[in-house]
């Protein structure tokens, strides 16, 4: 990436009170250090905003900045935090760094909502890329180019390397430095920042995230009835039937809402009720998996181990939160085990991919 004997330059883009204070943190503590004794390369770190001096961090921690955006033009990676606030349009001088950069080969990587100044770049336009959960509707309604995917921690398109809300932030920069300078590197950073190198088949794989109300109600209504109903054989044609729609326009409305298609958001709110009934109640696999529509458990388990990354038995041992039913307990009610999938505002919060493994 960078010529021998040189240190890769690698600028983190802030602005006046919308650099998010965790993103910065994890860039500075993978960059920020001389880490060539655990296989990394010499890194020249350095903020960059368009106009230098003293700025704000999104909780109001004054920082200094001392490069403007001409740093960007001699730039091998280029990281910009959470752009935290939407009604804040990114300057076109600002955008012009970013394509300036990315035409000359920089590596992109956005965290959190970050990946609206890339969109709005036209850096993401014809990729699958990921944001916070909260703001991935946003992003699709905004950026219809951009296919958004809610549902993983990270999601690497060579170039350009978009990463979730917060903490995923850590998995994206580990993930990247994996992929540039090997496992080791990455295993030997991990240890140092006391995280796991990877959260594959544990907890991590596995974050709860509320679902907020949808602001279209006829949608909703539809998702509420789709919700409850998981055992059927649900089509797009029967969720368009129910709203009144083709299946055409029923599709880029759902998407428009939610940030993703309606086979997505329903897979994931079946591995959802499997995963609640896997952890509160002593069904078999078998009756879990017709419970929530996969039919047969054969069909559980290749999503569950392709969408999570471990099998519903190791879930089940993992996240087990009580001790076993007693004798006779009657066969399991869906709806009293499964978390409420309410409506849908933009995002469906299930990690696909192991962390720092690729989405």
């Amino acid at each position: 990436m960078a010529l021998p004997g040189r240190p890769l330059v690698v600028s983190v883009v802030v602005a006046d009170g919308l650099v998010g204070s965790f993103g910065l943190g994890v860039s500075c503590e993978v960059f920020g250090y001389d880490r060539r004794h655990m296989g990394l390369p010499l890194f020249d770190f350095g903020l960059v905003t368009e106009a230098p001096g003293v700025l704000r961090t999104d909780t109001g921690i004054p920082i200094t900045v001392e490069h403007g955006l001409e740093r960007l033009a001699h730039s091998d990676i280029v990281s910009i935090t959470a752009w935290e606030l939407f009604d804040r349009v990114p300057s076109p001088a600002l955008l012009d760094a970013f394509r300036t950069a990315h035409a000359r080969g920089a590596t992109i990587i956005s965290h959190c909502t970050g990946a609206f100044v890339l969109a709005a770049a036209g850096l993401l336009d014809g990729k699958r890329v990921t944001t916070h959960w909260k703001y991935a509707g946003e992003l699709a309604t905004r950026f219809p180019s951009v296919t958004v995917d809610p549902s993983v921690l990270y999601v690497d398109n060579g170039q350009v390397i978009t990463g979730a809300g917060t903490a995923a932030g850590v998995d994206t920069l580990l993930h990247f430095v994996r992929r540039e300078w090997g496992a080791g590197a990455a295993n030997a950073l991990a240890r140092e920042m006391v995280v796991p190198p990877h959260r594959d088949g544990g907890q991590a794989q596995f974050i709860d995230a509320p679902v907020p109300a949808c602001r279209d109600d006829l949608l909703g209504v539809v998702l509420d009835w789709a919700a409850a109903h998981l055992a059927e054989d649900i089509s797009v044609d029967d969720l368009a039937r129910r709203a009144l729609m083709s299946s055409r326009s029923f599709a880029r409305r759902f998407k428009a809402t939610t940030g993703t298609t309606p086979h997505a958001w329903l897979l994931g709110q079946r591995l959802a009720a499997a995963e609640e009934l896997l952890e509160n109640s002593d069904a078999s696999i078998e009756e879990i998996a017709r419970l929530v529509g996969f039919g047969a458990a054969a069909g559980l388990r290749e999503q569950f181990g392709r969408r999570r990354g471990v099998s519903p038995r190791a879930y089940r041992q993992t996240f087990r939160s009580g001790a076993a039913s007693p004798p006779g307990t009657p066969p399991v009610q869906l709806d009293r085990h499964r978390p409420r999938a309410g409506r849908v505002g933009g995002d469906e919060t299930l990690v696909e991919t192991g962390l720092g493994q690729p989405a």
